[in-house]
């Protein structure tokens, strides 16, 4: 969760028809060799075919190309990884996800920090944040299905436009809760909340369904960690601007009413990060859609019965998601965890606590960069199982309190662990992912990257309760906030004991382009 390359449209949100994409088998000889002029994944050249190897030739609609041209022997050419920041589309779409993640971020937790009593409130207040995480995340499991349905049905280039407008209407919608909360309330923020993850999960499909069509194989695994380092470097901007925002214009000594009316400010920054999203979104050229003549039935709305037949019959696949919810679960509660460790137990403000929560992100951004170039073009599963590990003894770490209630790191040492923590998580998150979008057949991706979605987000949904449920026996016993991080380590421990998948190539590429990436060194 590859089409040709057709001259720019004046309407960002056009779809080509099928006639005008080739077949799936189209550039490429009997012999399973990709035709002369066509570039090393089998899509066709624009111009003549060259006679020798042409390395970074600019393609005519001002794209850099996604691969080499055959040499004189006529056998592909591995594509050069290194110019994918020279690909506009892929730009466009780096770019556009990172906007939409800091909005995302920036304000899910302005609520998460409202969700939390401190000082006299927490007297007759509780920690409203499994509440907020629950509201973030049903959306996810109720529309996923559809959005990836549509994301197969139509140009996932046409799907992320749209969401991205949406998103402006949202922020907008956010602003006015923000200006009416003494009117509104949480309330309020809680239905802007939804709306926000509404179109997420409809951005989601297209987002990583967009990568396996626009990039060939071997740029994937650097790809999904550009992608990935750049979500959790907005998740840290986003999360510390929030923290700044909580700490100089949410008022906890005031009237309950009160104490976010002079958020809006930090709202109105988001209406315009969302317009500037919805403009880098149309960088991305447009792409034919990937099974246009797909017909809506009604498991379409939760997991199609393809998608289902898929995950019987591949049972790598099918444990591969299992791994992910996991992975989201424990994500999920490491959030409120982090939140509740920061404000709490440590004595931290709004800010250094977001800070905390923030630098989780510094980890997982520098830990999928290292991620993807360890992969170097393949998919490594070695990688996977290091960072499981290192999440089961980090949380260990950050779980020990000493006699007296002090907490064993401190305010410092979580820091640094958090970042190692983060570093784990992108380890275990970039190979886990990429096999998810390399494995399905093409006209399956963008619902299975729905599926994806759908199941990460049940388990999401999970940790709100979880989270919940872990407050009432932290309360009822007595134990320090940090006991959250034991519960969590306990959670990973079986994956990392049982999860042991073999290093195999995907199914849903043609087997040249397979043999491309696993070939190619940098």
């Amino acid at each position: 969760m590859a089409e040709p390359q057709n001259a720019p449209s004046s309407n960002p949100g056009e779809v080509l028809s099928p006639e005008a994409s080739p077949s799936p088998g189209e550039g490429r000889s009997r012999e399973g060799q990709p035709r002369e002029g066509s570039v090393g994944d089998g899509r066709p050249a624009d111009g003549p075919p060259a006679a020798g190897p042409v390395e970074g030739a600019r393609q005519s609609d001002g794209h850099a190309p996604t691969g080499r041209l055959l040499g004189g022997a006529g056998r592909p050419a591995p594509p050069a990884a290194g110019r994918l920041l020279h690909n506009r589309s892929f730009l466009g779409m780096l770019t556009t996800q990172f906007l939409g993640a800091f909005n995302d971020n920036l304000f899910k937790q302005l609520m998460l920090l409202l969700s939390i009593p401190v000082g006299a409130a927490a007297a007759v207040e509780k920690d409203r944040q499994a509440i907020a995480t629950i509201v973030f995340a049903v959306p996810f499991i109720l529309f996923s299905g559809y959005a990836g349905y549509l994301s197969d049905r139509l140009s996932k280039r046409r799907i992320i436009v749209l969401a991205k407008v949406a998103e402006v209407l949202v922020m907008a919608l956010g602003l006015f809760a923000f200006l009416n909360f003494q009117t509104l309330g949480t309330t309020g923020l809680l239905v802007v909340l939804f709306l926000m993850a509404t179109q997420s999960a409809f951005f989601g499909p297209g987002k990583y369904g967009i990568l396996p069509e626009m990039l060939p194989n071997s740029q994937l695994p650097r790809a999904n960690g550009m992608m990935v380092m750049t979500t959790f470097l907005a998740i840290i901007f986003g999360t510390a601007v929030a923290g700044l925002l909580g700490k100089s214009l949410i008022d906890d000594g005031g009237a309950p009413e009160l104490r976010a009316v002079g958020l809006w400010r930090g709202s109105l920054i988001c209406v315009g990060i969302a317009i500037l999203g919805t403009l880098t979104a149309v960088m991305i050229r447009r792409l034919p859609p990937a099974e246009p003549g797909l017909k809506l039935r009604f498991d379409s709305l939760v997991v199609p019965l393809e998608t289902r037949r898929l995950l019987w019959s591949d049972r790598p696949l099918a444990w591969a998601l299992l791994a992910s919810c996991v992975f989201w679960l424990v994500s999920g509660i490491a959030i409120q965890a982090v939140n509740s460790l920061g404000l709490v137990q440590l004595g931290m403000d709004k800010f250094w606590t977001s800070v905390m929560t923030a630098v989780i992100g510094l980890g997982i951004a520098a830990g999928a960069v290292v991620a993807g170039r360890l992969s170097r073009g393949k998919i490594d599963f070695r990688i996977a199982r290091t960072g499981l590990w290192g999440l089961v003894v980090l949380l260990g770490l950050l779980a020990i309190t000493r006699p007296g209630g002090v907490h064993l790191l401190g305010f410092g040492g979580s820091l640094l662990v958090l970042i190692l923590l983060g570093m784990s998580a992108g380890f275990f998150a970039i190979p886990v992912q990429v096999f998810i979008q390399e494995r399905p057949p093409k006209a399956q991706k963008g619902r299975m990257i729905a599926a994806m979605n759908l199941f990460n987000f049940i388990a999401i949904l999970l940790a709100g309760v979880l989270y919940e449920v872990f407050d009432r026996i932290i309360g009822l016993q007595g134990w320090p906030r940090s006991a959250n991080f034991a519960m969590m380590a306990l959670i990973v421990l079986p994956l990392a004991i049982f999860y042991r998948p073999r290093n195999e190539p995907p199914v849903g590429g043609d087997s040249e382009t397979i043999a491309d990436s696993q070939e190619t060194t940098e």
